[in-house]
C-alpha cells in the first residue's frame, strides 16, 4: 500500500523520498509556505505520516488533528514541539515524536560561545576596536572556572553543556523535573536556589505549559545581581519585556539569546539596542553535523513506523498503530 507523507517543512518531494528510502512506496504531499493553515488542514487530512515544520511556523492544532483520518505519527524535525498540540494529539490517539538529541553538541557549543563572549567581552571588544579603542579598562572580564553556572534542564543539551563546563572547572548547579537525571560533578537544587547562587543561568528546558514565562520579573529579581542569562531553549520561556527591563537597569549584567518570543526578532526590538546582549538568529543547531543527524533521526523514525515498529522519542505517551492499513 502507498503511504501518504505530508511534509510541512521546506523540503522537496525528492528529499522526503530519499529520507525514507526505497523499501516503501510513498506519496509525498508538500504544504505551501506559511501562513497557509488551510493547506496544512488539507495536506494532512489523509496522511499516514506527517513531518512537522522545522521553522515552528505551521501549527498542528486541534482543528488539524481532528481532521486527520489516518495519521500514524507526527514527526517534528526539531527538539521543540510546541507548534503541535501534543495533548490534543494524545486525545485522538496520534503519537507525536521529536528529534531529541540531534542538536546536543551544536547547541552546547553555542552556549559556551555565548557565555565566553559575554564574560570576556568578545563582541564588545570587536566593536570597540573597530571604533579605534585600545585598552584594558573596558575589557576586564571573568574566568569561567571561577563562576557558578546553573542549568535549567539537564536533558540532552544541558547534560552536554555540563560535560563541557567540567573542563573549565566551574561549579555546576542544575534543576530538572526528571528525578533520574544527574551528572557527576553537578549539584541538583531547586530553581530558587539556582537563581540565587548562579553567576550564569542557562536555559535548556522545553517550552510547555509549565515553562512558558518561567523566567519573568520574579525569577529575574531572584537572580544574583550582575548575573548573566543564556537562552538556548525557546523564546517564550522568558518574559522578554521584563528581561529587557532587568538588562537596562543593570540587574542583569548581560544575556546571550538565540531564541526570542517572536521570530524573526522585530527590527525595532529594544534587544537590538542593548550593548550587553549577545544575539544570534536561532542558529544554535546550525551546523552541518547537526543538520545531517536531524534528517537521519527523522528518516529512521518514519521508516520504523512503515516497517511496523514502534517509533522512538514519543513526547505524548501514545503508541503508534502498527500499519498504514489503519486508513
Amino acid at each position: 500500500m502507498t503511504a501518504r507523507v505530508a511534509c510541512l517543512s521546506p523540503l522537496t518531494a525528492q528529499e522526503v523520498r530519499a529520507m525514507i528510502g526505497d523499501r516503501h512506496q510513498v506519496e509525498v504531499i508538500l504544504v505551501s509556505d506559511p501562513p497557509a493553515q488551510e493547506a496544512v488542514l488539507s495536506g494532512t487530512h489523509d496522511a499516514h505520516l506527517v513531518i512537522g515544520d522545522r521553522r515552528h511556523l505551521h501549527r498542528i492544532d486541534r482543528r488539524v488533528l481532528e481532521n486527520m483520518r489516518n495519521c500514524l505519527l507526527i514527526q517534528q524535525p526539531a527538539v521543540g514541539f510546541d507548534a503541535i498540540d501534543h495533548r490534543a494529539a494524545a486525545e485522538y490517539g496520534i503519537p507525536v515524536a521529536n528529534a531529541a538529541g540531534f542538536n546536543r553538541e551544536a547547541v552546547a557549543d553555542w552556549t559556551l560561545m555565548a557565555i565566553l563572549n559575554l564574560i570576556r567581552h568578545g563582541s564588545e571588544g570587536d566593536r570597540l576596536m573597530r571604533d579605534g579603542y585600545w585598552g584594558r579598562e573596558e575589557m576586564m572580564g571573568r574566568e569561567l572556572g571561577s563562576l557558578t553556572v546553573g542549568l535549567v534542564g539537564l536533558g540532552n543539551v544541558g547534560g552536554t553543556v555540563a560535560r563541557r563546563l567540567t573542563g573549565f572547572g566551574s561549579r555546576i548547579l542544575f534543576t530538572d523535573p526528571d528525578p533520574s537525571r544527574a551528572f557527576d560533578g553537578a549539584e541538583r537544587v531547586e530553581l530558587e536556589a539556582l537563581l540565587r547562587e548562579a553567576d550564569v543561568v542557562c536555559l535548556h528546558c522545553p517550552l510547555d505549559v509549565d515553562t512558558r514565562g518561567l523566567i519573568g520579573r520574579d525569577a529575574l529579581a531572584a537572580m544574583k545581581p550582575g548575573a548573566i542569562l543564556i537562552n538556548a531553549a525557546r523564546g517564550p520561556v522568558v518574559v522578554e519585556e521584563e528581561m529587557v527591563e532587568a538588562l537596562s537597569s543593570g540587574r542583569l549584567a548581560g544575556a546571550g539569546l538565540d531564541v526570542f518570543a517572536t521570530e524573526p526578532l522585530s527590527a525595532d526590538s529594544p534587544l537590538r539596542r542593548l550593548d550587553n546582549v549577545f544575539l544570534t538568529p536561532h542558529v544554535g543547531a546550525a551546523t552541518a553535523e547537526a543538520d545531517r543527524r536531524l534528517w537521519e533521526v527523522v528518516g529512521d523514525n518514519l521508516r520504523r513506523v512503515l516497517d511496523g515498529e514502534a517509533p522512538v522519542n514519543i513526547v505524548n505517551e501514545v503508541l503508534a498503530p502498527s500499519s498504514v492499513e489503519r486508513g
